[in-house]
């Protein structure tokens, strides 16, 4: 297995910055009523990306502005624990 970043410093960014999420789901109305429930009214962007081969999954970029380190890994792992989203990259 090849590692391909070994690295164990932390992401230096400068916010506020733009940040974008990959999120997969089922549907594609749950994965919107998901990206409402985490970041209300929060002006963003949501674009579709892909759809599995079986259709199965599909999945969406979300876009929009984060303030700091806390707020970009808040959004990260409120997305992850919504019941309608499978993943988040």
């Amino acid at each position: 297995m090849e590692i391909i970043n070994d690295s164990k410093e932390k992401l230096e960014l400068e916010y506020p910055c733009n940040w974008c999420y990959k999120v997969i789901a089922s549907e594609r109305e749950a994965l919107e009523k998901a990206v409402k429930d985490v970041i209300a009214e929060r002006e963003h962007k949501l674009s579709s990306s892909n759809t599995s081969k079986t259709g199965k999954y599909i999945s969406m970029n979300l876009d929009l502005l984060v303030h700091n380190e806390d707020d970009r890994t808040f959004i990260f792992d409120a997305l992850k624990k919504h019941q309608d989203i499978k993943m988040v990259l």
